[in-house]
């Protein structure tokens, strides 16, 4: 497991300036660090499974992260430790899980600590408090409350990539939303991968993401339609970015707007290809969201990706400081981070340097200037 360190992790909530003149910008600084702690997460093994039986016990100092689940997978009625499995559902299922995470001082921030033995021991490992299954009516009422308890008006929707469990989709979504401490309700949109690294799995994980599009559409509908709901942020990775943007073209086409609720859209090492990005931004039309890509051109998986699809050029790996992508960036106001000079391997190296990147940010948002471009970013 990579870790993200202290320092780092510290930095999400130390770039804005306070006020109502820069508080779009700060969010968006948040924002933009959220999917940079998504780019590094990275598990060396398999975790253990059946752990969303909910745990009675809990821990002094111990944090609850409430997650609202809206999923195409199949419902597993008889094995509630894993709730949701790999296939594909008629319809979508809804659900609401709080997971414990253990206190500061009995972990590392970044990392999801897996229990060795169910059902874990709160002290030091993720454990589920509580997991309820929804209808879409009670999902509804579920962010409802949650808006109003929490006084929280901002979402963050979370769509994971290729090879994710619904169990390890829960339980990383409540990391990042309790290391960042994002001033927004977490929303978590798990569609059916099948949670292998096989090549196999990998062509049945991009059908299955593809079929997922209109289940996500809906669900940004209904966040959309919540009066409680002000704004929305989508952090799409790999594949889920596919997803992400098949949902919002659809919403654009078929309405002439994607939505003036959904504000920002983080595409973290996005598995799609050139063509099709260029393709489905331009179908976006001129009143979009905020779209940010975080790329490297050294990511193995996206190579691999590329190799499946015939050496096709996969959007998460260009360089933004080459033509035409630095001409086309430009011109459509879309902001690339290059993470390739950062020491490390390609899903991790961000952790080993969060801090200078997340510190340009600050800077320029302190000062009032737009975003650096990627250049900048890479100095």
């Amino acid at each position: 497991m990579t870790h993200f360190g202290h320092r780092s992790g510290n930095m999400l909530w130390a770039l804005g300036v306070r006020g109502g003149q820069l508080a779009r910008r700060n969010y968006f600084s948040v924002a933009a660090g959220l999917a940079l702690v998504l780019l590094c997460c990275a598990c060396a093994g398999r975790p253990l499974q059946g752990v969303l039986v909910p745990n009675a016990q809990s821990a002094d100092g111990a944090t609850r992260v409430p997650i609202l689940v809206a999923t195409t997978r199949n419902r597993l009625i008889a094995d509630p430790g894993e709730m949701f499995g790999r296939d594909r559902a008629p319809e979508v299922s809804y659900a609401a899980i709080v997971v414990s995470i253990p206190p500061d001082g009995a972990r590392k921030v970044g990392e999801v600590q897996w229990p060795s033995a169910r059902p874990g021991d709160p002290a030091r490992d993720f454990v589920t408090i509580s997991a309820e299954d929804l209808d879409r009516q009670s999902f509804n009422k579920a962010l409802t409350a949650t808006a109003k308890q929490t006084r929280r008006s901002k979402v963050l929707v979370f769509v994971h990539g290729f090879n994710n469990r619904f169990d390890e989709a829960v339980y990383r979504f409540a990391q990042i939303s309790h290391d960042s401490n994002a001033p927004a309700i977490p929303v978590l949109f798990s569609w059916p991968s099948r949670g292998e690294v096989r090549l196999i799995a990998y062509g049945a994980d991009r059908e299955s993401a593809s079929s997922s599009h209109d289940a996500l559409e809906q669900l940004l509908d209904t966040l959309s339609l919540n009066p409680n709901v002000a704004e929305i942020t989508v952090l799409a990775h790999s594949m889920g970015c596919a997803v992400t943007l098949e949902a919002l073209r659809s919403k654009a086409m078929q309405s002439g707007k994607v939505g003036d609720k959904i504000k920002n859209v983080l595409l973290v090492a996005p598995d799609v290809s050139v063509d099709d990005f260029r393709t489905e931004i331009a179908q976006l039309g001129q009143r979009r969201p905020r779209i940010s890509l975080f790329v490297s051109q050294d990511d193995q998986a996206l190579k691999l990706s590329r190799t499946i699809a015939g050496g096709v050029q996969r959007i998460g790996d260009v360089n933004p400081d080459e033509e035409p992508y630095r001409s086309e960036f430009a011109r459509q106001g879309i902001l690339a981070f290059d993470l390739t000079h950062l020491q490390g391997d390609a899903h991790s190296r961000a952790f080993e340097d969060i801090t200078s990147v997340m510190g340009m940010i600050k800077r320029r948002l302190a000062a009032g200037q737009q975003l650096a471009s990627s250049s900048e970013v890479a100095q």
